[in-house]
C-alpha cells in the first residue's frame, strides 16, 4: 500500500514541475486525493458493497471536484493535473502512466448496459476540456488535444484535435520510399506541431493546404511511376511512339504553391522549398 502511494506521488513529481516536496503533494493535490479515494471505493465495489462505494465516490467528488465512478478501472501512476471537472464513467478503463487535465470527460453515448465508456491504453495524455465518448480504445501513447471531442477509436501514437476529433499526427506515417517523394520533403512534413494540453499549437497546419500537399505528392509519385513504365516499354518495343507532353511551368502553379506553403508550419515550408530547388524537371515521355 505504501509502495503504491509512493509510486503515485513520484508520478506527480515526474509530470508537474510545480510540485516541490512530498508533503505538499500529499496534502494539496486533489488529483492524488481522488485517486486514493477511488482505489478504496473500487475495492468496495468489487466486494459488492456498491452503496458504500458510491457514497465514498460522492464524498470524493465533493472534496476534489473530480468524479470517478467506483466501477472504473484505473491503472498505475495515473495523474490528474488540477482536476476540477474531470468525470470518469463506470465502464471506463485507464491504463498505466495516463495523464488527464482539468475538465476531461470519459463518458458514454448510450443508456444500454455493458461497456459504454472508453478505454485509455498506457501513456495516453488527454488535454484540458477534452471529451472522449463511447466504448472504444485510445491507443498507447496517443494524445488528445484540449477541447477535442473524440467519438471513434484512436490509433497508438496519434494526436487528435478538433470537434469532431481528427487525427493530425500519426506515430508511423507512410514512408518516403512508399510514396516515392523526396525524403527531405517527407521528413519536413513529418515535423508537424507539438501537443499542447491547454490549447492549439501556433503551427497547426491548415487541413485544406495539407490535402493539397498530399495530392501534389501523389501526383509526383504517379508521374515518376508512369515515366518508368514508358521507359520500359521503349526498351521492349522499338516502335513505341515517343511524344511530348504539355510543359508544366512553375509560374503557372506559383499561386497554388504559395497557398500550400501558407498553410504549412515553418518546418514544412522550409522542407518543401528545399525539395523544389533540388527536384529536377521530369523528362518528356511517350504518350502511347
Amino acid at each position: 500500500m505504501l509502495q503504491r502511494l509512493r509510486e503515485d506521488i513520484n508520478s506527480v513529481f515526474a509530470r508537474d514541475p510545480a510540485a516541490r516536496n512530498f508533503l505538499e503533494v500529499l496534502t494539496n493535490y486533489p488529483g492524488l486525493h481522488a485517486l486514493l479515494i477511488h482505489r478504496l471505493s473500487h475495492r468496495l465495489w468489487q466486494h459488492n458493497l456498491k452503496w458504500l462505494a458510491r457514497t465514498l465516490s460522492t464524498f470524493s467528488r465533493w472534496l476534489t471536484g473530480i468524479e470517478i465512478h467506483p466501477g472504473a478501472k484505473i491503472g498505475r501512476r495515473f495523474f490528474i493535473d488540477h482536476g476540477m471537472g474531470v468525470v470518469i464513467g463506470e465502464t471506463a478503463e485507464v491504463g498505466d502512466d495516463v495523464t488527464l487535465y482539468q475538465g476531461v470527460t470519459l463518458g458514454g453515448t448510450s443508456w444500454n448496459q455493458g461497456k459504454r465508456h472508453p478505454t485509455l491504453e498506457d501513456g495516453v495524455i488527454v488535454g484540458a476540456g477534452a471529451k472522449i465518448l463511447g466504448p472504444f480504445s485510445v491507443g498507447t501513447g496517443a494524445k488528445i488535444g484540449s477541447n477535442a471531442v473524440v467519438t471513434k477509436e484512436v490509433p497508438a501514437g496519434a494526436t487528435v484535435v478538433g470537434i469532431p476529433g481528427k487525427i493530425v499526427k500519426r506515430d508511423e506515417p507512410d514512408s518516403a520510399e512508399a510514396l516515392e517523394v523526396d525524403p527531405a520533403r517527407r521528413e519536413a512534413i513529418r515535423q508537424k506541431f507539438g501537443f499542447d494540453a491547454y490549447g492549439v499549437s501556433q503551427d497547426m497546419p491548415d487541413p485544406v493546404a495539407r490535402s493539397m500537399q498530399a495530392m501534389l505528392d501523389h501526383m509526383h509519385a504517379v508521374d515518376e511511376r508512369i515515366e518508368r513504365m514508358c521507359q520500359t516499354l521503349r526498351k521492349v518495343d522499338a516502335s513505341y511512339r515517343d511524344g511530348q507532353l504539355p510543359e508544366l511551368r512553375d509560374e503557372d502553379f506559383a499561386e497554388i504553391l504559395d497557398d500550400v506553403d501558407s498553410g504549412c508550419s515553418p518546418a514544412e515550408r522550409e522542407g518543401t522549398a528545399t525539395s523544389r530547388q533540388r527536384e529536377p524537371k521530369p523528362p518528356a515521355r511517350g504518350n502511347g
